[in-house]
């Protein structure tokens, strides 16, 4: 599994980056996504439930969302 600790980024970049990982991964492959701007933490659950794509909450202690991503085909 990768991870990709997006933590330091702002809105847009942890989701274009993410955007960038779906399109090279393999169906089932799965993402550890760490990401703490408030609007990535909004913005990439509604994108990646809206495209089907699977979506657990690993971790969330208020600054830092901890996401497992699983890519749908």
């Amino acid at each position: 599994m990768e991870t990709l600790d997006a933590s330091a980024w702002r809105c847009p970049l942890p989701l274009l980056r993410m955007k960038v990982w779906l399109k090279t991964a393999s169906v089932g492959q799965q993402l550890r996504l760490c990401i703490s701007d408030a609007g990535s933490r909004q913005d990439i659950p509604s994108y990646l439930l809206r495209m089907g794509h699977g979506l657990t909450e690993e971790s969330d202690d208020g600054h830092l969302l901890i996401l497992l991503i699983t890519k749908a085909p």
